[in-house]
């Protein structure tokens, strides 16, 4: 394990490495003896960093919650992370691409909670009964460990690889929806990139709520009223470099787009 002077030492390199847009080397590297809890404490330490500040938190995202994703990782459960004000985009609205490093593009259905979901023992009813509407959202993913090169605590170190999210504009309430089998189209500048279905979320994106709920709560922690949860990806991610317009479609759902604008657009 890292000793508390360190996981302050990597969390301050980051928070710069946020600021400044330059990638550092991975935390493994610097320290191999590096735990899980380790990596969270880094998380905490750097998330409470950009919000001093002045950021806010608006909400948490789930990743690897894709059978794919955790194979890579050899890890048998989810990561999470933190989502702040400065994230978020507007739909169809132009976003600076120098605002990130090397960014990549998920489509997720989003959650917004009309109240609190704290665990443990928070069941799939209670995550249900939480949920006040579900969004077509794009997730931005980025890294600040150099190329990508990253293990489970460097992405959970990382903030677990935020880097921004668009919302779509079409609020549906659970009702009607069957969360399982939603088919998600993603488009770069016309042409098709992925395809998937949001079962490819843990096979129900409302799993990834019940999970982060209850693994929170072994912080001490939970889900606030209002907060915006991006429970993770419904297809494989897709690169994004200046002029790129990405948008995603899904059945039943609606479609949300972002524009990456800078040099080359």
């Amino acid at each position: 394990m890292m000793t508390d002077s360190e996981v302050a030492e990597m969390a301050g390199a980051l928070v710069t490495a946020h600021e400044r847009l330059r990638p550092i080397h991975p935390v493994v590297e610097a320290h191999p003896e590096a735990t899980l809890e380790d990596a969270y404490g880094i998380q905490r330490a750097l998330v409470a960093g950009l919000t001093a500040k002045g950021a806010k938190l608006k909400g948490r995202k789930v990743g690897l919650t894709s059978a794919v994703m955790q194979r890579a990782f050899s890890v048998s459960e989810p990561d999470f992370g933190c989502l702040l004000d400065v994230m978020f985009h507007p739909d169809g609205g132009g976003i600076a691409a120098d605002r990130f490093i090397a960014p990549r593009i998920e489509p997720e259905v989003a959650f917004v909670l009309r109240r609190e979901l704290a665990g443990p023992g928070v069941t799939m009813a209670e995550a249900i009964a939480a949920v006040d509407f579900v969004l077509p959202a794009l997730e931005i993913i980025d890294s600040r460990i150099i190329d990508w090169r990253i293990s489970l605590v460097d992405t959970v170190a990382d903030n677990a690889s935020s880097g921004g999210v668009v919302l779509g504009g079409s609020p549906r309430h659970l009702d009607g929806l069957d969360l399982r089998l939603l088919g998600c189209n993603v488009w770069r500048n016309g042409a098709l990139a992925a395809t998937g279905a949001s079962g490819a979320v843990l096979g129900n994106p409302l799993n990834a709520l019940v999970w982060l709920a209850n693994r929170l709560a072994t912080f001490s922690e939970g889900i606030e009223a209002g907060a915006v949860v991006m429970p993770g990806s419904c297809t494989a991610a897709t690169p994004v470099v200046p002029g790129d317009v990405v948008s995603a479609s899904f059945a039943g759902l609606g479609q949300v787009s972002a524009r990456f604008e800078g040099r080359g657009s």
